[in-house]
C-alpha cells in the first residue's frame, strides 16, 4: 500500500468519489465539509509560501535588472498564449456550434450577478495592495507578488543588514513546503470528497443536458494542450516526460476541486523540483494566475458565442474579435476558486447585450466545465515557469 504514490492515491480517491456519488447521492452531498477542510488547509499555505519563496529568492539574486527582464519576457508570453487560447475557443464554437437549438429560458438571470465594468485602470490598481496584511487575509496572489517581489529588492539593496531577514524567509519557505507534503497526504481524501459532491449533486444526467457543449469545451481544451502547449515545448526544448511528471498531480488537484488555489503551493514545490529556479518560479506561476489563465481565457470565448447561438444572435467576425479583445482584459480578473469565470462571462453578456439568462443554462453543468479550465489554467502556468527559465538560460528537466 505505501508503494501506491500521491497520484495513485489522488486518482483511488476520485474514482470512489464518483462511485460514491452515484450510487448514494444523499451521502456525497454531505461530504462538502471534508473538501471544504482540505481547501481551507491549502489556503494557509499560499500567502506565507509565495512570500517567503519570493522574497528569498530576489534577495539571492540579487539582479534587479535581470528581474525587470524575466517580468518583461513572463507578461509577453502571458500574451501570447492566452490569445491564442481565446482564439482555440472562437475558432471551435463556430466550427461545432453547440448553442443551435439550445433554448435559453427566461429564468434566474440574477443566479450570477454581473460584474462591473473593468477598466485597464482598475485592473492596475488592483495589482497593488493596500495593506499586504489584507492581501494575505484574502489570498491575493497577485497583491502579495507584487509586495515580495519590491520587499525582496529592498533586502537586496540593504544587503548584509537584511541577511537575517532573508535568512528567516528562506526557512519560512521551507517549513511551507514540508507543511504542503502534510497537508497533500489529505489530498486523495479532499479530492474524493470534492468529485463526490458534484456528482451527488449535480448527477450524471448532467452530462447529457448539455453534452454537446462539453465535448466541444474539452475537445478545444485538448487541441490546446496538444497543438499550443505541445509547439511550446517543442520550440523551447522543455522535456515533455519530465514535465508530465511535474504537473500531473497539481493537474489532479485542480480537477478534482476546481480550484488553482488548491493546486498552487504544489505546483511551486514540483516546478521547483523540475529544475526552474525559486525566483522564477515564485514570480511566474502566481502572477500567472491573475494574467495567464488559459483554460478559462478559451472557456469565456467558447461560452459567449454559445449564449449567442443559443439566443438566436447572429455575432459577425468583427464583433466577435472586439469581444476577444474584451476577454483579454476582463479574464485577467478571474480568481483562482471554483465558479469565478461566470462572474466575468456575466460581465461580457452585458457588455455585448447578451441574455443574462444565458448564464443560468450554463450554472447546471459549469462544475464539470470548471474542472477542465481549472486544470489548464495550472498546467499552463507551470509551464510557463518552465519556459521563461529556459528563455533565462536555466537547463530543466
Amino acid at each position: 500500500m505505501r508503494r501506491i504514490s500521491l497520484t495513485g492515491w489522488i486518482f483511488i480517491g476520485m474514482a470512489a468519489g464518483v462511485a460514491l456519488g452515484i450510487a448514494a447521492p444523499g451521502v456525497a452531498r454531505e461530504l462538502g465539509p471534508v473538501s471544504n477542510v482540505f481547501l481551507r488547509l491549502i489556503r494557509t499555505i499560499i500567502a506565507p509560501l509565495l512570500f517567503g519563496t519570493l522574497v528569498a529568492g530576489i534577495a539571492h539574486g540579487g539582479d534587479m535588472k535581470r528581474m525587470g527582464r524575466i517580468g518583461a519576457k513572463t507578461i509577453l508570453y502571458f500574451e501570447l498564449v492566452t490569445t491564442a487560447a481565446l482564439f482555440v475557443g472562437l475558432t471551435a464554437v463556430n466550427l461545432v456550434r453547440p448553442g443551435v437549438g439550445v433554448a435559453i429560458q427566461r429564468t434566474a438571470a440574477e443566479a450570477v450577478a454581473p460584474q462591473s465594468q473593468t477598466s485597464l485602470a482598475a485592473v492596475l490598481e488592483h495589482t497593488f495592495p493596500s495593506s499586504i496584511v489584507d492581501a494575505m487575509a484574502r489570498n491575493d496572489a497577485l497583491q502579495i507578488v507584487v509586495f515580495a517581489f519590491l520587499f525582496g529588492a529592498a533586502c537586496a539593496a540593504v544587503g548584509a543588514k537584511a541577511q537575517p531577514v532573508v535568512t528567516f524567509c528562506a526557512a519560512l519557505a521551507e517549513v511551507m513546503f514540508r507543511y504542503t507534503r502534510y497537508v497533500m497526504y489529505l489530498a486523495p481524501l479532499g479530492v474524493g470528497a470534492a468529485i463526490a459532491v458534484t456528482v451527488g449533486s449535480k448527477g450524471v444526467g448532467v452530462l447529457f443536458g448539455l453534452g454537446k457543449l462539453i465535448l466541444t469545451m474539452y475537445g478545444a481544451l485538448l487541441i490546446f494542450v496538444f497543438v499550443v502547449l505541445g509547439l511550446v515545448l517543442i520550440i523551447t526544448r522543455v522535456p515533455a516526460a519530465g514535465f508530465y511528471r511535474a504537473v500531473r498531480e497539481p493537474f489532479l488537484i485542480a480537477f478534482s476541486t476546481a480550484s488553482s488555489e488548491a493546486a498552487l503551493p504544489l505546483a511551486l514545490e514540483n516546478m521547483e523540483k523540475f529544475g526552474v529556479p525559486k525566483h522564477i518560479v515564485g514570480f511566474v506561476i502566481p502572477t500567472g494566475y491573475s494574467f495567464n489563465l488559459d483554460g478559462s481565457t478559451l472557456y469565456l470565448s467558447l461560452a459567449s458565442v454559445f449564449v449567442a447561438q443559443a439566443a438566436g444572435v447572429d455575432l459577425s467576425l468583427g464583433q466577435q474579435l472586439l469581444m476577444m479583445l474584451t476577454l483579454m482584459l476582463t479574464s485577467k480578473g478571474v480568481a483562482g476558486v471554483p465558479r469565478a469565470a461566470l462572474v466575468i462571462l456575466a460581465g461580457t453578456l452585458a457588455t455585448f447585450h447578451l441574455p443574462m439568462e444565458g448564464v443560468a443554462v450554463l450554472l447546471g453543468v459549469d462544475a464539470l466545465l470548471d474542472m477542465g479550465r481549472t486544470s489548464i489554467n495550472v498546467t499552463g502556468n507551470c509551464l510557463a515557469s518552465a519556459v521563461v527559465a529556459r528563455w533565462e538560460g536555466y537547463k530543466v528537466g
